[in-house]
């Protein structure tokens, strides 16, 4: 015996371990810092410029370049260590007891602090009108985060033209309420009825496809629409846009500085600041009402069948369900919060065109979905938080904020595979097993 409880060959075992784990991790750094080696010698090792005869002039900052092969040698060997420290997702973590209950108190803490943190901001920030206007866009990317999440963590579909039905629904709002003169909450239900036609008819063409080849599909589609509205001149005005979009109003009073102003009514001093909170709750009362729709959706059939289809479309179909309509309402329903909340974005900026619904719009929202993890809704809501927040964190240092990000996102995929709050689990499952009568089997007891 070597100590109390340990003897000779379990320590043995241990030393060999533990030698094995510093050779893997020296061994991972060192190829690291050789494809870094490999990548910046031409980027960074070398300098290239068009000289004033037009010849190519170069010189060499090997320094830098062995800084950078250093930083990624070193960074490689931090990362393992916090690896096997912290461990992946559904491995038994080097954490003790408490910071585990901790961690577990906390999560269940952030959502309703964060929701009374939210209703709170106009209150908290009435002056600063820029931080109104953070917080309304950035619920107003938790809103489609949660749309295209019926979509990609739910039914398990990878869409990457959602930001078709962000412009049908944008477009449909703008051109009912200029057209025919309708009101915002006469509109809002009807872009999101269009948004949902649009999304079924993006979901007969792709009953048969899976995987990468719906992600190209969905990616046409959403290019066809924006090409659409760019064309189609007589319409949407082509490249110029919809102007002079009706704001919205409270209950038919408006937020202006007329007479018969919701100032005026209340005998208060108008304040532009007025509209931008009434836009807050408003666009908060939509994220809201997705997340409730969402949330009530997972516990029905047609939720459930949702999560079969995102496990195994072939076992789905073994059991019975019908994957054209569990496909055909996911599109319909993801689609519709898309319409939602592109008739909110078309009634805040008064002014919609094509540029405002390109691919990179679709890119962005699937990021939040993905990083948040797919199937959680308050994951998609802390993402959407980071990642809009954080870009204008970042905003004065541009050159640096997507060098951030793109490291922040690789750091988060190692250490959390399935995003910051995966959440795969199925909505109806057996607590306890249970023992099935004899007269339900063919041969004995269950």
């Amino acid at each position: 015996m070597t100590g109390v409880g340990v003897t000779a060959p379990a320590l043995e075992a241990t030393q060999v371990s533990r030698a094995a784990g510093v050779a893997f991790i020296f061994k991972k750094a060192v190829i690291s810092a050789l494809v870094a080696l490999v990548l910046f010698s031409l980027m960074i090792g070398i300098r290239t410029e068009a000289g004033p005869a037009g010849q190519l002039i170069y010189w060499t900052r090997f320094g830098d370049l062995a800084a950078m092969v250093a930083t990624v040698f070193g960074g490689s060997i931090v990362v393992e260590l916090l690896r096997q420290w912290w461990g992946p997702v559904d491995t038994v973590r080097i954490v003790p007891p408490r910071v585990q209950s901790t961690l577990a108190l906390a999560r269940r803490a952030i959502a309703p602090v964060l929701l009374v943190f939210t209703f709170l901001v106009p209150v908290i920030f009435y002056n600063e009108r820029y931080i109104l206007d953070l917080g309304i866009l950035v619920l107003t990317y938790v809103m489609l985060g949660w749309g295209l999440n019926v979509v990609v963590g739910l039914a398990g579909l990878l869409d990457l033209g959602y930001v078709a039905f962000y412009a049908v629904g944008a477009y449909s709002y703008a051109l009912l309420a200029t057209t025919f003169g309708l009101s915002f909450w006469v509109c809002l239900p009807l872009a999101g009825i269009l948004a949902a036609l649009w999304g079924v008819l993006l979901g007969f063409p792709v009953l048969r496809l899976r995987g990468d080849y719906l992600a190209i599909v969905t990616l046409a589609f959403g290019e066809i629409i924006r090409l659409v509205i760019i064309n189609w001149q007589s319409l949407t005005g082509g490249p110029n846009g919809v102007t002079g979009i009706p704001r919205p109003t409270l209950f038919g009073i408006p937020l202006t500085p007329a007479d018969d102003g919701l100032a005026a009514r209340l005998g208060i001093e108008f304040s532009p600041t007025h509209r931008i909170v009434f836009l807050f709750y408003l666009i908060l009362a939509l994220a809201l009402l997705t997340n409730w729709v969402t949330i009530r959706l997972r516990r029905l059939p047609i939720g459930r069948a949702w999560e079969a289809l995102r496990e195994d479309e072939v076992a789905c179909r073994a059991l019975g369900i019908n994957t054209t309509t569990t496909k055909l309402t996911a599109f319909a329903t993801g689609a519709m919060f898309g319409g939602f909340a592109g008739a909110f974005f078309a009634t805040r900026q008064g002014f919609i065109s094509p540029e405002s619904f390109t691919f990179q719009e679709s890119a962005l929202v699937l990021a939040i979905v993905v990083l948040g993890g797919m199937g959680s809704q308050l994951g998609v809501a802390l993402a959407a938080l980071a990642m809009i927040g954080g870009f204008e964190l970042f905003r004065g240092l541009d050159q640096y904020r997507m060098l951030v990000f793109g490291l922040a996102m690789v750091l988060l995929m190692i250490w959390r595979p399935r995003g910051l709050i995966g959440h795969r689990a199925p909505t109806v499952f057996l607590r306890h097993s249970h023992a099935i009568s004899s007269d339900l089997v063919k041969e004995g007891h269950g």
